[in-house]
């Protein structure tokens, strides 16, 4: 007979290695191919030492003369707080009790939800891998007058139908929390559950994430700090970035790979790319009549291929951009694995207050550090011919 200690004992015993391994290395290429690691991690925050720039002692001399000094390595402490990542499941007490009898209905109770937890997080942890790590979604302009319908000032790409937001104001100040329920991308307008209050300028962020993300790959692009450091104080921490206004081309992306390759000694392993800059690549190729390659990828993910290297579309990359990035200069560094919140006495399920449900919560505390920012670069501005 199924029970509600069975289905704790099921998500403990069952459930949580399988949902951490997809959480892992299935819901985005980038993630699967990022190192997770709980080094460096101290009490709340991570602290690691990133080196630049390469080991002074070295130098010619004469046959009885004085040897080189010693100058050891440069580094620099990047520090960063540890993001709080949650993802919830809910199972009503009816659905538990109508699959009471029959463990196979209840296996799939259980695997339905998770299901939805999987795809919810496919969404969130792709949108933070690009983010900034404000969890800043989009900025609105004029709304139009008796509608919960707005025309966004800039893209939809972060939105979708169902996601829980938070409206904030140009002066910073919250103002209500809403759901999406309707996303037109080809019009760029989304209309929301009920009424909301909004005036032009103000912008959305996912309900309770305001300045609370992981530190994505965004983050190395905007701003004049990075990990407790400011750029302007130390100006080989800024990344390769260049404004192409035009269609895109082997040149310009061996240029930019070069250059990482020359002036960072940095090696390119994955190309990121908007939709509109995945098809210029195409448009290009098939200009030349040339065979575009395809790759699979660790987690099953299937690419294309620029020159052996993966160029994978995601949607969450910024209209008209295209990142080279060294994969192996970044680290996901976390307190631990995904582990279900737990009571005192060990219980994961735990029964909503005046409600006949029960929710259980996973939790993951971690953050994204880039050992060498200069050594990533960011294409923007590409077009379609």
């Amino acid at each position: 007979m199924v029970t509600i200690q069975n289905a704790e004992n099921a998500l403990k015993s069952v459930y949580l290695g399988t949902v951490t391994e997809l959480l892992n290395t299935r819901v985005n290429p980038l993630l699967s191919k990022i190192e997770q690691t709980t080094g460096d991690v101290w009490g709340k925050e991570i602290r690691t030492a990133a080196k630049f720039g390469i080991n002074g002692g070295v130098g010619a001399g004469d046959e009885d003369g004085a040897l080189p000094d010693a100058y050891g390595n440069n580094y620099l402490q990047f520090v960063s707080t540890l993001k709080n990542l949650y993802g919830q499941i809910e199972i009503s007490d009816k659905a538990i009790r109508a699959s009471a009898d029959g463990r196979g209905a209840f296996t799939d109770l259980l695997n339905a939800e998770l299901e939805g937890l999987l795809n919810a997080s496919k969404f969130n942890l792709g949108r933070m891998l690009y983010g900034d790590g404000t969890g800043k979604l989009a900025t609105f302009a004029v709304k139009t007058a008796g509608s919960e319908t707005l025309t966004t000032v800039d893209c939809v790409n972060n939105l979708i139908e169902g996601l829980v937001v938070d409206v904030y104001g140009v002066s910073g100040a919250k103002k209500s929390t809403a759901r999406i329920k309707y996303v037109d991308r080809a019009a760029k307008t989304v209309t929301f559950d009920g009424a909301v209050s909004i005036a032009d300028g103000d912008s959305l962020y996912v309900q309770g994430s305001k300045d609370k993300e992981i530190t994505g790959i965004g983050a190395l692009f905007n701003g004049d700090s990075i990990y407790g450091v400011q750029k302007s104080a130390h100006p080989f921490l800024n990344p390769y970035k260049k404004n192409i206004g035009g269609a895109i081309d082997e040149i310009i992306i061996q240029e930019a790979i070069d250059a990482l390759e020359n002036d960072a000694g940095s090696t390119v392993d994955f190309i990121a790319c908007s939709q509109d800059a995945k098809y210029s690549f195409i448009d290009y190729m098939s200009g030349y009549k040339r065979n575009i390659d395809f790759m699979e990828l660790d987690g099953g993910f299937k690419t294309l291929s620029y020159n052996g290297l993966p160029l994978v579309y995601d949607r969450f990359v910024p209209d008209g951009a295209m990142y080279l990035l060294n994969t192996k200069a970044f680290k996901l560094h976390q307190l631990c694995d995904w582990r279900f919140l737990e009571t005192e006495n060990g219980k994961i399920l735990r029964q909503n207050q005046g409600k006949p449900t029960y929710t259980a919560t996973l939790v993951k505390y971690c953050d994204l550090i880039c050992a060498k920012p200069n050594g990533q670069a960011m294409l923007t501005g590409i077009t379609r011919k």
